[in-house]
């Protein structure tokens, strides 16, 4: 008998999963950037790292976010360009980065080498502006020095620098945590600035470039700021359209859990605090639907993930790779499939060595972490149709008055195959779930599991890392119902055809 039942309402379409739901996100933090992206023993021509850049390639990673993050409010681009010799060495007011652990920035790694890696990659960059301590004529130079094809300044000092054609960035973010570290505004104050650089910024779209551009404003996930934020922005000369066309939220969870120190039952809270991220995507998006005039405007989380107390600023947010945390990412990602109607993109925090990572490093090798093989096992619903699934599950009743319902899933289709993915949340005991597919019987089923064999707490390590990645696992097929074990903490995919 089954334990939980997944029922796939196969001509029931939730929205399109944008492929950017799978997006990352780099700040110059910690050893991101300086021996994670970037110079080491093993690194190519252009100074980045091989292992780090075969790992990151091999995703298939859709959207980067660069230079943060509370960084970006207080990073001036053109110190980053042209020779390396002559750029300025200047503060990182937030944070200590790369092996020496100071709170400076060499500039080394600017706008081209950032665009360039993402160029290697074949990914989307997205590039926050700063707000904080920025101007609007800052944000428009960088703009028009990374976009325009014309006989500028600026373009031509793009060319200069090493790159004849235009990038084509259509993502920009004007501004990060603006109701914090990017300035501790108010939400009609920020709305008021983010007016003034949307003009400067907006204006270039559809004059300058034959693409346009994507602006993207800093929302919180206290909600009524969003509300506020929405309201002062509607109040003006603006008319019926708005000047943005995605506005975002962070979400991070654990940060009073050692994964190491804890047990189960601290394991139910701290998955039960990830689920949240559902009701915090309904929360701002229905304060869109409330004081937008249209529903173009979407929603970014555009960091979000385990941060637990070990990862503090002196050792640049680093904290170990465990299955718990990827365990999390995968109820977050299911999240985002059943919100496709809305969610146009997600960032996770962070690519390289900081939070949770996906990819580690050390001097001499680079790794995956268990939560990359959730994203590498969730990759087939990018592109896809999310379908609408019905979860009935048993649930566990928290100290807190909440509950965590032990088993989670969610699906799409390609037109061809169908993809589901399952998620047993429960760190105690295994689940028996029964997939029922509505329609058509599948003519093959195909099934993976990640780390059965692997408590929440296990951390990985370059010599371990191996042993993290996906198997096969054995379903029972019945016509339209798939049933499939999976024991504690684990994720599953189903591939039908």
């Amino acid at each position: 008998m089954a334990d939980a039942t997944v029922t796939v309402h196969s001509e029931a379409v939730v929205g399109h999963i944008n492929p950017e739901f799978h997006g990352h996100f780099s700040e110059h933090l910690g050893r991101c950037v300086y021996e994670g992206l970037w110079h080491s023993d093993s690194a190519d021509e252009d100074g980045y790292r091989e292992d780090v850049l075969e790992l990151i390639k091999d995703l298939d990673i859709p959207v980067l976010r660069w230079p943060g993050g509370c960084f970006a409010d207080d990073y001036h681009w053109e110190d980053g360009v042209g020779p390396q010799e002559e750029r300025p060495r200047r503060r990182n007011l937030f944070w200590a980065q790369g092996p020496e652990e100071v709170p400076e920035e060499s500039n080394a790694f600017g706008t081209d080498e950032f665009l360039q890696f993402c160029e290697a990659v074949g990914t989307e960059p997205y590039l926050a502006a700063n707000v904080g301590s920025g101007d609007p004529q800052e944000a428009a130079d960088w703009v028009e020095y990374c976009n325009y094809d014309g006989n500028t300044e600026l373009a031509n000092r793009r060319r200069e620098n090493g790159h004849d054609d235009p990038y084509e960035v259509k993502f920009w973010g004007l501004g990060n945590e603006n109701w914090g570290c990017g300035g501790r505004m108010s939400p009609e104050q920020y709305a008021r600035e983010y007016r003034r650089f949307a003009t400067y910024v907006g204006t270039q779209s559809g004059l300058m470039f034959e693409h346009d551009l994507e602006l993207i404003a800093c929302g919180f996930e206290h909600h009524e700021w969003n509300r506020r934020f929405l309201e002062e922005i509607a109040d003006s000369s603006w008319g019926p359209e708005f000047p943005l066309d995605h506005l975002t939220l962070h979400h991070y969870y654990g940060q009073t859990m050692t994964v190491s120190e804890s047990d189960e039952d601290d394991y139910d809270a701290f998955l039960a605090d990830a689920l949240e991220t559902d009701g915090h995507i309904e929360a701002i998006a229905g304060a869109i639907d409330a004081i937008a005039t249209t529903r173009d405007i979407g929603v970014i989380v555009d960091e979000w993930g385990a941060w637990h107390p070990e990862a503090v600023s002196e050792n640049g947010l680093e904290q170990p790779g465990t299955v718990l945390d990827a365990l999390s990412a995968a109820a977050v990602l299911d999240i985002f499939n059943d919100h496709s109607d809305v969610v146009t993109m997600s960032n996770i925090a962070q690519t390289i060595n900081v939070l949770q990572c996906l990819v580690e490093t050390n001097a001499d090798d680079a790794w995956a972490r268990p939560t990359y093989h959730v994203f590498d096992s969730y990759a087939p619903h990018k592109g896809n149709d999310a379908i609408q699934t019905t979860v009935d599950t048993p649930a566990r009743d928290l100290e807190d008055d909440r509950e965590l319902p032990l088993v989670q899933g969610s699906a799409s289709t390609d037109g061809e195959e169908t993809f589901i993915s399952l998620t047993n949340l429960d760190c105690r005991d295994e689940q028996t779930v029964s997939v029922a597919v509505e329609g058509e019987a599948p003519e093959s089923v195909e099934a993976t599991l990640l780390f059965g064999d692997h408590e929440p707490s296990a951390t990985v390590t370059p010599d371990n890392a191996a042993e993290f990645e996906p198997e096969t696992t054995d379903v029972d097929v019945d016509g339209n119902t798939i049933s499939v074990d999976l024991p504690p903490a684990t994720v599953a995919t189903l591939t039908l055809s």
